[in-house]
């Protein structure tokens, strides 16, 4: 990638970043989150299709949020000749914990395969899982869970099959037929499951809704 265009995004990004330095959360690294995206540009070619500031835009979003494009917590989708930000599972599960009015302790997605062993029940009113997964299952994705451990003992969990989740992808994604479903089927259908559970789950603040998508 030609080192002028990515001079310039990070040069527009820096701009926004001084510009609206009050929208960054507390603790916000300037320089490291700046030189991380500076390398992330490098290496997506696909960026190089659009405009300096546009992309710079999109990277912005990330800053508001704390979320690092470097370590894949979000993304700059370029698919459908479109450029927007997405947040990745890793960047979800940051969200979530970081906002969260009732803390949680830990909160995780995984998919279920063939072979694999999922139970859920209720025991003396509390809701339970149980997941025994084949050690390097390979086979095909049946469904997968999100489950949220809060600091107080409590748990709130999801479940969602196969077949729901690809009914979501193609009648309510933006592109349904990208090829990132094909080549991170397994990361997907966890975002997927760790989204519905999030919306469960009261933020202290609603102000980064309208930046996910």
């Amino acid at each position: 990638m030609n080192n002028d265009y990515v001079v310039k995004i990070q040069e527009a990004l820096e701009n926004l970043l001084d510009a609206k330095h009050d929208a960054l959360p507390s603790g916000f690294r300037k320089t490291r989150f700046s030189e991380n995206c500076r390398a992330y540009v490098k290496d997506n070619m696909n960026l190089q299709k659009y405009d300096a500031e546009e992309v710079a835009l999109v990277l912005f979003k990330g800053a508001v949020l704390g979320l690092d494009f470097l370590a894949k917590e979000c993304h700059a989708i370029t698919e459908g000749g479109v450029l927007r930000f997405q947040t990745d599972y890793k960047g979800e599960m940051a969200l979530v914990k970081k906002h969260s009015v009732r803390p949680i302790l830990d909160i995780y997605a995984k998919n279920v395969r063939e072979g694999d062993v999922f139970r859920e029940e209720i025991c003396e009113g509390k809701p339970l899982i149980h997941f025994n997964p084949l050690a390097f299952n390979n086979s095909k994705i049946i469904g997968s869970f999100a489950v949220a451990l809060f600091s107080d003992g409590g748990m709130v969990y999801e479940t969602m099959p196969a077949e729901e989740i690809e009914g979501i992808r193609l009648h309510y994604g933006k592109t349904p037929n990208s090829d990132t479903w094909e080549k991170s089927q397994g990361e997907m259908y966890k975002r997927t499951v760790l989204r519905r559970l999030c919306k469960t789950i009261e933020p202290e603040f609603r102000k980064y809704d309208s930046l996910k998508t």
